[in-house]
């Protein structure tokens, strides 16, 4: 795989379909602590955008800016054409949060916590389109029930819930999925497409790299407050991600010929697979070179197969890169 450092640092240029527009933004608190350097961002509209980054990359910290929690040190955001600054009273209605921890009343009921949150944005009541996002997100029938009664599922949901009740165009999911288990986990990654399908933009940060290649449209990360990367994650993938040919041998082996050394080969712990690591980017794959010297070395291929580096191991590979 190529070196992390051989790729260019992403620099947001086209924001003729942007929703959200970041542009030399920086963060240094008190402490002289940097969280941000340099960061540019394009959102697309309509899109589910993944960040990505270890613990102490600036996930929240950028997230907290654009939403106009935090403030920056240095730089610009616009949030639907409107600068979040200048005009932040009409740039925070168009965005929704769902931040990491669960703050809410405890002893109000789910319909009145969702209804206030709504009136927080000075929005008329409108008691069907709350009764919509309940329902979407599998909340009507626990409408009356207080906030401590719910599961830590449920809650994200309410979190969820209040985020939509002022009928965002952007939405904002820090580690939505955290503490969920897996089936909840999953029909919280439909409840974000049909979000999308509607035209909601979505931003979601996860530790969960199975959320980002199950989900995203586009994948960015970010490393000790630098954004390193971002790309098309179908893209991504082809463009970073090693492939593996994995050849099952007729007869076994007790150890690679040594006439096969620079292939790199792997025997499995059987000695009935041999797997070969290529660049699908480059000219010459070697395959067919390989393929030739197994017959010409009298080891036969019954089967093969080939499998694609996961969003995981090249996330992994860039970060280490960056170290």
């Amino acid at each position: 795989m190529k070196p992390a450092h051989d790729y260019l640092p992403y620099r947001a240029n086209d924001v003729r379909d942007s929703v959200v527009v970041v542009a030399g933004l920086n963060k240094t608190y008190g402490s002289g602590y940097t969280a941000l350097r340099n960061v540019d961002l394009t959102i697309r509209r309509g899109e589910i955008f993944a960040l990505l980054g270890p613990n102490g990359a600036g996930k929240t910290t950028l997230i907290n800016i654009i939403c106009g929690i935090v403030n920056p040190t240095s730089g610009t955001i616009m949030a639907d054409g409107y600068d979040i600054a200048r005009d932040y009273r009409a740039a925070r209605s168009r965005i929704g949060l769902v931040p990491q921890e669960l703050h809410t009343d405890a002893f109000e009921t789910v319909w009145d916590t969702v209804r206030f949150s709504r009136g927080l944005f000075g929005l008329r009541p409108d008691p069907r389109y709350l009764e919509k996002i309940l329902k979407d997100l599998s909340l009507w029938d626990r409408r009356t029930s207080t906030i401590m009664a719910l599961s830590g599922g449920m809650k994200r949901r309410v979190m969820i819930a209040k985020a939509l009740s002022h009928e965002p165009k952007i939405l904002f999911l820090d580690e939505p999925t955290a503490g969920v288990d897996v089936e909840l986990r999953r029909d919280m990654w439909e409840m974000v497409r049909g979000l999308r399908e509607s035209g909601v933009t979505i931003i979601l940060t996860t530790h969960y790299i199975e959320e980002a290649e199950e989900m995203a449209d586009r994948v960015g990360i970010i490393h000790k407050g630098e954004i390193i990367l971002v790309e098309d994650k179908a893209r991504l993938m082809q463009k970073l991600g090693n492939k593996q040919l994995t050849l099952h041998l007729q007869v076994p082996l007790d150890a690679v010929p040594q006439e096969l050394a620079a292939y790199g080969l792997e025997l499995s712990a059987s000695g009935t697979q041999l797997v070969y690591a290529f660049d699908p980017r480059g000219e010459q794959t070697g395959i067919a070179d390989l393929l030739r010297e197994l017959g010409r070395h009298g080891l036969d291929v019954k089967d093969l197969q080939t499998t694609q580096s996961s969003l995981e191991e090249i996330f992994v590979d860039l970060v280490r890169g960056r170290t």
